[in-house]
């Protein structure tokens, strides 16, 4: 089967519905990475139910509906689907205990050509059950490395806007850089929060994905990156993520390191980049970031330039 550009357009995706409890909040923190020193009392704020606090990156998981690409009908091949970028947008902080809806709608469809791919651009609102109000909204766009050749496409005419390309990062040297290590059971883990594509766990999956082993999920190396941001930046100066996004540039396998360069721009933005550096690879890219006072502390905070490095 092939995609089908006007079929795939009206395709209705559920709506997802979840109950977030603390519990869902604290394996989240865990499948990133987070508690690996017991110590650290700003990662415990995130795996102990004292004082509990919410990743904002828990949000790309949030009312999640499924691994929906993977039904037959949608004409997609599925093993060879990989994330290509995301983007997360608070609206107020996340819930530690609340119940949550998510309505997902594809808002288009970009063929690369026959052998090259199409890409997916979808788009999620997470809101509160009961007062309707929203809480994020993700986008995502997912690479169908095996369905260049898209049907029914629009003409040049009546084909919606280009999508802009990611804002370059900086040819200086990061203001921080810190290396994480990624657990050899961390896909194990990070599937418990809803990712449950077999592609993260199935050696034979993999294999016929063109991969020599079961690969992180992106949002994990995403969340990777979110912790990054946090411990070099906000923890130490109450500041909290507004909005984050990035493209995924290349695979990391579990067991690695996650490299996270960070510069300040201006505006409360600052823009990263991951690598692994045990293949000298860049895994995501042109990341960019909004951060801001946390609401309770309103008043300007001044961030030092400096490196960190931690193993």
């Amino acid at each position: 089967m092939t995609i089908d550009y006007r079929k795939l357009m009206h395709w209705k995706i559920p709506i997802a519905r979840q109950h977030v409890t603390p519990h869902d909040c604290m394996l989240y923190a865990l499948g990133i990475g987070l508690g690996a020193n017991p110590l650290d009392r700003d990662e415990l704020h995130y795996v102990y139910e004292e004082g509990l606090r919410v990743l904002p990156t828990m949000a790309a998981v949030l009312a999640y509906p499924g691994f929906w690409m993977k039904l037959p009908e949608t004409g997609i091949d599925w093993t060879r689907v990989v994330h290509a970028e995301q983007q997360i947008i608070l609206h107020r902080p996340l819930p530690v205990c609340a119940r949550l809806i998510g309505d997902t709608r594809i808002v288009d469809i970009v063929d690369k050509g026959p052998g090259k791919g199409a890409l997916i651009y979808q788009e999620r609102v997470v809101t509160e059950e009961t007062s309707g109000e929203p809480i994020c909204t993700l986008r995502m766009t997912t690479m169908c490395r095996g369905d260049g050749g898209v049907e029914g496409m629009p003409s040049a005419a009546t084909a919606h806007t280009p999508h802009p390309a990611p804002a370059a990062l900086p040819e200086t040297a990061p203001d921080f850089c810190i290396d994480l290590p990624i657990l050899p059971q961390a896909a194990l883990i990070y599937r418990l929060s809803g990712d449950t594509n077999p592609l993260h766990v199935d050696p034979d999956v993999a294999l016929r994905a063109g991969f020599d082993r079961p690969i992180l999920h992106g949002l994990c190396t995403f969340g990777v990156a979110g912790h990054a941001i946090l411990k070099t930046i906000c923890w130490s100066h109450k500041l909290e993520i507004k909005s984050i996004g990035a493209r995924f540039s290349a695979p990391v396998f579990p067991g690695e390191t996650v490299r996270t360069e960070i510069w300040r721009r201006d505006a409360g933005r600052i823009a990263f980049r991951c690598s692994v550096p045990e293949r000298d690879v860049v895994v995501l890219n042109f990341g960019q970031a909004d951060i801001a006072p946390h609401a309770a502390d309103l008043h300007t905070h001044t961030v030092n330039k400096e490196k960190i490095h931690a193993a």
